[in-house]
């Protein structure tokens, strides 16, 4: 497990900021924290490099490039052995439909979020999920909406959760 970086207020007060809208120029985000531009500009950089800041990205909706099902699949494979588990990582990788890939603990090895111009695409990924060695069983749940996307809580200087 990777050491949790020493952040400071003036760090979690940047994180907090940038959350709320990454696109914020350096000057005015080191107005809002309280801080040189300088130095505003030297602790995004030092965020970046350690790890806490791991990307900065457009959130797009899905709806907008025809993507109308979003589903949740969970994935039980046959083994919990680290060279199936990485097979199975490593086939879903290149396919670009399924946005995000979790390894979990329980009944579901994985849980997949994926995108689909509509039930028939739906379908037909499934059938790609179950043609994978080592697939054992395949849950889909279809998206109605969502509810909340949510920022992480940026927890008190002191490294408390709450």
């Amino acid at each position: 497990m990777a050491e949790r970086p020493d952040l400071d207020e003036i760090d979690r007060r940047i994180l907090a900021e940038l959350q709320a809208d990454g696109r914020m120029r350096i000057n005015e985000l080191a107005d809002r924290v309280g801080i040189s531009h300088p130095n505003c500009l030297r602790r995004v950089r030092a965020l970046r490099g350690s790890g806490v800041i791991k990307a900065f990205r457009a959130t797009i909706d899905e709806r907008a490039l025809g993507y109308e099902v979003v589903s949740f699949v969970t994935i039980q494979l046959e083994s919990q052995n680290q060279a199936t588990l990485a097979a199975f990582e490593a086939a879903i990788m290149p396919l670009p439909w399924v946005q995000q890939c979790w390894r979990l603990s329980g009944d579901a090895d994985f849980l997949l979020k994926c995108v689909s111009t509509g039930v028939e695409g739906m379908s037909r990924q499934l059938r790609q999920f179950a043609a994978l060695p080592g697939v054992r069983t395949i849950r889909s749940l279809p998206s109605l909406g969502q509810s909340k996307d949510g920022a992480l809580p940026i927890s008190a200087a002191d490294g408390s959760p709450d």
